[in-house]
């Protein structure tokens, strides 16, 4: 069976993907840099899409309200809690979504 270079990518991203506390984050938050993505699509899905630079997909996501920049009362809701986020790196940007035990 042979992966496509797109697999293997996401592969690679999935490894990279962690668990790491909201407040290690602040700074990324600060310069605008966290995007937060909604709970119903796969984090390393959209990272991958970012990362492919697909204009119309991640749009879609932004238009539907799935995808954006971490709000000021989401970034406030996490530090409040104390929360930890998944998280990858598609650089420039850091994606996030809420984490559940």
């Amino acid at each position: 069976m042979s992966e496509t270079v797109a697999d293997l990518e996401k592969a690679k991203m999935n490894l990279e993907t962690s668990t790491i506390p909201w407040s290690e984050l602040q700074r990324f938050f600060a310069a605008g840099l966290a995007i937060a993505v909604a709970d119903e699509l796969d984090l390393i899905e959209v990272a991958s899409q970012f990362a492919l630079d697909n204009k119309r997909q991640v749009e879609a996501w932004l238009n539907a309200g799935q995808v954006g920049h971490v709000s000021d009362a989401q970034a406030s809701a996490w530090v409040a809690a104390d929360s930890s986020v998944w998280a990858v790196v598609v650089k420039p940007w850091v994606l996030v979504q809420n984490y559940r035990n």
